[in-house]
């Protein structure tokens, strides 16, 4: 029994966690030396540190420090692993919200028309207002007849160039709703080619990385006819 106190007092004297540390460090050094201590050892951050616990018993392990390279390519690593988890978290909410929004392709095509009717509505609103505008313009060109070169009365000038602007606005309105039902479009096809897999069983998340609005306006602009230059009726004299 006393033989067996001294082994232990010997080892209270040797081990740092006997005298109480909650966590202690051992390494063995490159020229053979075995230190512990109750925190990392400086002379051994290039080697891997065992954790003890009071017993004795390895807890955990500390890595060896790593070099500024190797640390900022961990850092690299880290983060490209995240964004790429980030993605694919996007992708499968993408992918589960088109699945609710439409659940077979009745739906999707049901949703297609009715965003592009409401654009041929404002459209053919327009194309009212620009056939009215025309014939306007028609009753003040019959006026300015009567002041063939010569200058126009200030209130017929001014007139004929309100119609002139509203007609360009009407031409614009119509050409960006032409372009907008073109960019309806192309959306919903995008849409429906990731739909019919879904439709067909391929697993949410698993079909790339969810259209972008950057992508969304790319695709468009790189698509749509170019938009064409408001025609101006001849001038009347001014």
């Amino acid at each position: 029994m006393r033989g067996g106190l001294l082994i232990v007092a010997a080892l209270g004297l040797a081990l740092p966690w006997a005298a109480g540390a909650a966590s202690i460090y051992s390494c063995t050094t490159p020229d053979g030396r075995r230190l512990t201590s109750d925190r990392p050892i400086a002379e051994c951050l290039a080697q891997e540190q065992k954790i003890h616990r009071r017993d004795g018993s390895v807890r955990d392990r500390l890595p060896p420090a790593l070099s500024p390279e190797q640390a900022a390519a961990l850092e690299l690593k880290r983060r490209e692993e995240a964004v790429a988890r980030a993605a694919l978290a996007d992708a499968t909410r993408y992918d589960r919200n088109l699945l609710a929004r439409y659940p077979n392709k009745a739906a999707h095509d049901k949703a297609r028309q009715a965003a592009l009717d409401d654009l041929s509505k404002a459209q053919a609103l327009s194309e009212r207002r620009l056939a009215d505008l025309a014939k306007e313009r028609k009753g003040l060109d019959d006026e300015a007849e009567f002041y063939k070169g010569k200058a126009l009365p200030p209130k017929l000038r001014r007139l004929v160039d309100a119609n002139d602007a509203a007609r360009d606005a009407q031409l614009v309105a119509i050409a960006n709703q032409t372009e907008e039902k073109g960019r309806v479009n192309r959306r919903y096809d995008v849409e429906l080619t990731r739909l019919k897999k879904l439709w067909g069983g391929a697993l949410v998340g698993t079909l790339g990385p969810a259209p972008s609005a950057a992508e969304w306006e790319a695709a468009s602009a790189a698509s749509a006819p170019a938009k064409p230059a408001p025609a101006r009726a001849p001038a009347a004299s001014r």
